[in-house]
């Protein structure tokens, strides 16, 4: 009898089999979603409008000489624009915290990766969980 394929629900999930990757792809996720609109308003982009002397309002001219006099719908500025007065949508946000659970959990994974590198220079005798051990030379 021939054995089945394997189903996708049974093959090893090797991003998510760590502790430590799901919480930081969960702290990324919520951090960029609480982030983007604190970033935002620090921008100058708030919900009164653009803030006077901002990064904002230096965007806000340059893209208003680049068009001569005023700031194009759907440019950057008039987007940002919106989403400081107006906030993300639903749909922005699940984007926004799903790149940023993956940024999380890539960011984990290679700090893991890098102590482990870390800690194999420090202590070149100690061999790593992954490492098979070596053969010991004959003795003559």
């Amino acid at each position: 009898m021939a054995e089945a394929p394997p189903s996708a629900l049974t093959l090893p999930l090797n991003v998510f089999t760590n502790t430590r990757t799901i919480i930081g792809a969960a702290i990324g996720g919520v951090g960029a979603v609480i982030a983007a609109p604190i970033a935002l308003s620090a921008l100058g982009f708030t919900g009164a409008g653009i803030a006077a002397g901002s990064i904002a309002a230096k965007m806000m001219s340059a893209a208003a000489i680049a068009n001569g006099g005023g700031v194009a719908a759907g440019s950057l500025v008039a987007t940002l624009q919106s989403v400081g007065a107006v906030g993300l949508s639903a749909s922005s946000n699940i984007i926004l915290g799903s790149v940023g659970a993956a940024v999380g959990a890539a960011v984990e994974q290679a700090s893991e990766t890098l102590l482990e590198f870390i800690k194999q220079r420090r202590d070149p005798t100690e061999e790593s969980e992954d490492s098979e051990p070596e053969d010991d030379p004959p003795n003559p």
